[in-house]
């Protein structure tokens, strides 16, 4: 994996952001020359000034919806590899802002397969979207790659929409069939609920537990019931890599999406993760106050991820709670004044001995 990604070019929209600033670091860490295009952080504190992750890249702070920027930029790095990121990202926020979703996540990956499209140079393309992207049925019955997509929320629906523009594209402009006619190769892929240290956006599970609990207070929590696949950030990152390093060794294979997320086990509520919480940080309790005219939020949600086991030969390494202990550590360490950048390499070359040595 190392000897696929060293030296390369690596061009990451959405690297301020919380996964991409962990994918990053991870790139560098695999000799990597990363440029990143991306809004600045939009979250106080942000992983990426606490990292100081303009250390490990070329960034550019650019809009996704200015095509002729993102282009202009993308041409001139003449990426190896794009790593596709950037998003609204936030299910209840994409009820008040549904047009912006829509725009930056359905027109935002149109504007980065236009940009690559006019690319000279052979380019793997990894777009990521979410599990959102399926018909969810609350059945809990966990999705595979050829299930139907849908979306409930405007969110989940552009990010739906999302994957028949990759399609699309895929299939009239980046066709494996006429690879040496365009030398260009597109998968995308899907993961569940990711943590990590670092995240701080609203309305999310995990970041909640830590301010809480940092604070002295109660963790509020709204859907206990609600059923997710919890997976440590680094775990669908390097499943992200693991498609592009396939595709770059078989350009005309692998075009297509893979799911990752974690083993059935750990597909658990969101009640079950909090207690978990805060029996990992020694102390804490939780409140669930009543919600009342709340936007609808998916109950249940499960991915299957047999395929990228089989093909890939991906795994993940960790379980539900050794992925919330690596995460709840990260955040002890940040509200103790520790030093995060040391702390956060540590944890990724951690991850890298133990995924090179399974």
């Amino acid at each position: 994996m190392r000897e696929v990604f060293r030296n390369k070019r690596v061009f990451i929209t959405g690297h301020t952001g919380f996964k991409g600033t962990w994918l990053t670091m991870l790139l560098n860490k695999m000799g990597a020359r990363v440029m990143g295009y991306a809004l600045s952080p939009n979250t106080c504190p942000a992983m990426y000034n606490v990292v100081n992750a303009n250390e490990y890249c070329l960034s550019v702070v650019g809009d996704l919806r200015d095509r002729e920027l993102l282009e202009k930029t993308m041409v001139d790095f003449e990426p190896d590899f794009i790593f596709h990121l950037a998003a609204q990202p936030i299910v209840r926020t994409s009820y008040n802002i549904p047009v912006e979703t829509f725009e930056v996540n359905t027109l935002g990956t149109v504007n980065v397969l236009e940009a690559m499209r006019t690319m000279e140079k052979r380019c793997v393309a990894v777009m990521i979207t979410t599990d959102k992207v399926y018909r969810n049925n609350e059945s809990g019955q966990a999705y595979t790659e050829d299930d139907p997509l849908g979306g409930y929320d405007p969110y989940s629906a552009s990010k739906a929409a999302a994957e028949i523009v990759i399609d699309s594209y895929r299939n009239s402009f980046f066709n494996p069939n006429s690879y040496e006619q365009h030398h260009k190769s597109v998968a995308s892929v899907r993961a569940g609920n990711v943590i990590g240290g670092g995240d701080w956006a609203a309305d999310r599970l995990v970041p909640d537990i830590a301010r809480a609990l940092s604070a002295g207070k109660a963790i509020e929590i709204r859907n206990p019931k609600a059923v997710r696949p919890w997976q440590h950030v680094l775990e669908p990152l390097m499943g992200y890599i693991t498609v592009a390093a396939k595709i770059s060794q078989n350009p005309t294979s692998f075009n297509e999406g893979f799911n990752f997320g974690p083993n059935p086990a750990d597909v658990v509520t969101v009640g079950d993760m909090a207690q978990m919480g805060v029996d990992i940080w020694g102390e804490g309790t939780l409140e669930f106050p009543k919600q009342v005219n709340q936007p609808h939020e998916a109950k249940l949600l499960s991915l299957d991820i047999a395929k990228a086991q089989k093909l890939l030969g991906w795994k993940p390494m960790m379980n539900a709670r050794k992925a919330l202990d690596i995460t709840l550590r990260w955040y002890k360490a940040y509200y103790a004044g520790e030093d995060m950048r040391l702390l956060t390499e540590r944890q990724i070359d951690d991850f890298l001995k133990q995924y090179e040595g399974k």
